[in-house]
């Protein structure tokens, strides 16, 4: 079972949103498991056994889990279908902590995925149902930052990715078929260097990957702030 999922509309969703944290999470004993809604297809330079071999090697290097499930690319909305397969992963993984997109974006699959995330969230409680597993509901959900408008939103907090920032350039070069192969991408990997250190700045730190919450957030320790 997780203690954590992550969930991306398209492989490489979450590695470019939160792949430092995810690294620190695994790296410090935490089960993840990376949930992608769709394969991502079709693409420009990518194929599905292509972009299913790039997911597998990209968590590899993470040192994660990944599931990918079989919802259409391009046409993702927040369906009960949609929301029934999610809250069964959360019903059997059994997830404390939940990520998702930020649900403000240009691309409509991001939309959609953080919406269904939300209504899996409530869904996987359910007693009387005919979903497998057993009821579960994660106590948090929280949104990491992949969009493609150019907007900038105050964060909840921002995660210190100083000591895996590398390990999440690792993981996201895994995806050649999106970023060396496709020349209309060539900049992201430099922009996503260039965020993380525009966030990091906020909070006094080399590198930082920002996170939203729509629940207050408590803390145990006043020194896990810096």
């Amino acid at each position: 079972m997780a203690d954590v999922v992550c969930v991306g509309a398209h492989p490489d969703d979450v590695e470019i949103g939160m792949g430092a944290t995810v690294a620190q999470l695994a790296g410090r004993g935490v089960d993840v498991l990376l949930l992608d809604l769709t394969d991502g297809e079709p693409t420009p330079r990518g194929t599905h056994d292509t972009r299913m071999v790039e997911a597998a090697a990209s968590a590899a290097s993470l040192g994660v889990r990944r599931r990918t499930l079989d919802l259409p690319n391009r046409e993702l909305f927040d369906t009960v279908e949609a929301r029934t397969m999610v809250a069964e992963v959360f019903r059997a993984e059994k997830p404390r902590l939940v990520f998702a997109p930020y649900p403000i974006d240009a691309h409509p699959d991001h939309i959609a995925a953080s919406a269904i995330v939300e209504a899996a969230r409530f869904y996987s409680k359910f007693v009387k149902t005919d979903m497998s597993g057993e009821p579960h509901y994660p106590a948090r959900v929280y949104h990491y930052w992949a969009v493609h408008l150019r907007i900038l939103e105050r964060p909840s907090f921002i995660v210190d990715i100083g000591a895996t920032m590398e390990a999440k350039m690792a993981a996201l070069a895994c995806y050649a078929s999106q970023f060396a192969a496709n020349g209309s991408n060539a900049g992201v990997l430099s922009w996503v260097r260039t965020q993380a250190a525009a966030w990091g700045a906020l909070v006094g730190v080399e590198a930082g990957e920002p996170f939203y919450a729509r629940e207050q957030i408590g803390i145990r320790d006043v020194r896990d702030l810096i």
